[in-house]
């Protein structure tokens, strides 16, 4: 496939133009909350909390994401600084939206009066499934791709044949959700079903970011394979002591 003949825009008319990337990201939103809608009815849960959490969280989420990726290119944004606001055009880094969110869900939880370990579980499936639509908005935008390869699935990027890896990233997650939806109800402890959506969203991270060309970078070593690391083994040690600790509530 040659990548090359895909168009960013879903709609351009004169000076107004509607990219992929920002359909996509909206779409995952909208369907992330019409799947923790559906979990919280069952759980009693009211479901205006959950759209009050949405509609505060996905911006700032957005925001951290988009703040972590900028600090991590300093480089190229500190001598272009009217790119940073320019979200369209991609430059999302996961971590640093999935960082913020848990920080901001803590927060409204407290407020809200609510069990965070519960919300958590809620909207767990609802963010691997997010990440999958979203990455897509890669796909439109040309980037995320990895290096030259043979491979019958192999698509044409930037004068080569390369590896999706925004496909192969978004068909892991695809996997990861459909493990998460079979086990939502199965798990003896509220909190368990988010810490094994962290380990094992990172798990397949850590092997598809090796396989990219783009990747941000801490000295010598990619960023997202250090943070794939450092969650695996807090979100596994994490979930033993939920466990422990965190017996859900008998219905």
């Amino acid at each position: 496939m040659y990548l090359s003949e895909i168009s960013p825009y879903l709609f351009s008319w004169g000076p107004i133009t509607i990219r992929w990337y920002g359909v996509l990201m909206m779409m995952a939103v909208l369907v992330g909350t019409w799947l923790a809608l559906r979990e919280a009815k069952r759980l009693g849960v009211k479901g205006d909390d959950i759209i009050d959490l949405v509609l505060i969280c996905a911006p700032i989420s957005w925001l951290g994401a988009r703040l972590y990726y900028v600090i991590m290119s300093w480089d190229y944004y500190s001598v272009n600084l009217s790119e940073i606001p320019k979200i369209w055009h991609g430059g999302l880094a996961i971590h640093g939206g999935i960082l913020t969110a848990m920080i901001t869900g803590y927060i409204f939880t407290r407020v809200r009066n609510l069990r965070f370990w519960q919300i958590a579980d809620i909207i767990a499936p609802s963010f691997i499934l997010g990440q999958a639509i979203g990455r897509w908005g890669n796909f439109f935008n040309q980037e995320a791709y990895g290096y030259p390869t043979d491979l019958p699935w192999a698509m044409y990027i930037d004068g080569a044949y390369r590896h999706p890896t925004f496909l192969y990233e978004s068909l892991w997650n695809l996997m990861v959700f459909g493990i998460l939806m079979f086990l939502r109800r199965k798990l003896p402890s509220e909190g368990q079903l988010f810490m094994l959506y962290l380990a094992m969203y990172s798990l397949g991270r850590f092997f598809i970011e090796g396989l990219r060309t783009d990747s941000l970078m801490i000295g010598p070593l990619r960023a997202a394979q250090v943070m794939s690391i450092v969650m695996i083994v807090l979100s596994g040690l994490v979930y033993i002591y939920l466990g422990k600790k965190n017996q859900r509530p008998t219905r």
